[in-house]
């Protein structure tokens, strides 16, 4: 099943496209949004694997809202507008289709399909990329990292991994969550996953890897997502796109 996210600031255009993907055994409505904004931040909760987003909508349009998120973490998409001259700048953000309104049915289903493959596609690059990670993971040798240096002060702070929480991207920094204290140290957070014993942590999230210990909860949300809830009290997203693997991990079924 995939989720689909509808941004358009015409109230009328939501009700077709939704009432289009009511047709579709394999398309769930995750949400819906009239604005830029809005947008933003359902793309970044409710993570949905196709967005059909409007071109021209007030204060922000369509391509500010990807530059906003980023074209790398942005999910596949589907422009709709109006206005035809908007069609190179939607192709050179790697959009799968194009839509002019108004569209009939049959072009509605011809990008449809044009979405099927290009996820199909996609799965079957992260099931490579699955199979290349656990190979490497098998063959290199386990030496990770104990302590992480942490500067303070003009003076270099050794933190003990262990005592971590949790981590959080921040651009090229990444905020180390310990107890009450927040520290920040300059690397990316895939090139300090690879450092981390996978035993003890996992990433829940494209911008968060969670200490397993410190799992207090995994807490049902909206739409068949959920909440890490930490010892802490601290309340993570977990993305579809990990869960399965945290399961697995922690030896659960959700």
């Amino acid at each position: 099943m995939y989720r689909v996210l509808i941004v358009d600031d015409e109230p009328l255009a939501r009700d077709r496209i939704r009432s289009l993907l009511g047709e579709q055994e394999d398309m769930m409505v995750a949400g819906e949004c009239g604005d830029g904004i809005c947008a933003i931040t359902a793309i970044k909760e409710l993570e949905p694997d196709l967005v059909f987003l409007d071109m021209q909508m007030p204060e922000m349009d369509g391509l500010e809202v990807i530059r906003a998120i980023g074209p790398k973490d942005f999910p596949t998409v589907i422009f709709v507008t109006a206005y035809d001259r908007y069609a190179l700048q939607a192709f050179e953000v790697h959009a799968v289709d194009y839509l002019l309104k108004p569209f009939d049915r049959q072009r509605f289903h011809e990008a449809l399909q044009r979405v099927r493959r290009r996820l199909s596609e996609e799965k079957q690059e992260a099931i490579k990329e699955q199979l290349k990670n656990l190979t490497l993971s098998l063959t290199r040798p386990n030496h990770y990292q104990n302590r992480l240096a942490v500067k303070t002060d003009g003076r270099v702070y050794l933190l003990n991994v262990h005592d971590v929480d949790w981590l959080e991207s921040a651009g090229n920094y990444i905020c180390l969550h310990v107890g009450k204290q927040t520290h920040i140290i300059r690397e990316t957070l895939s090139q300090l996953e690879e450092q981390l014993n996978p035993q003890k942590f996992a990433r829940i999230h494209r911008s968060s890897i969670v200490n397993l210990e410190r799992i207090q909860e995994l807490r049902p949300y909206f739409h068949g997502d959920y909440k890490v809830i930490l010892q802490n009290g601290a309340e993570l997203s977990l993305s579809r796109k990990y869960r399965e693997e945290l399961c697995r991990r922690m030896g659960i079924d959700l």
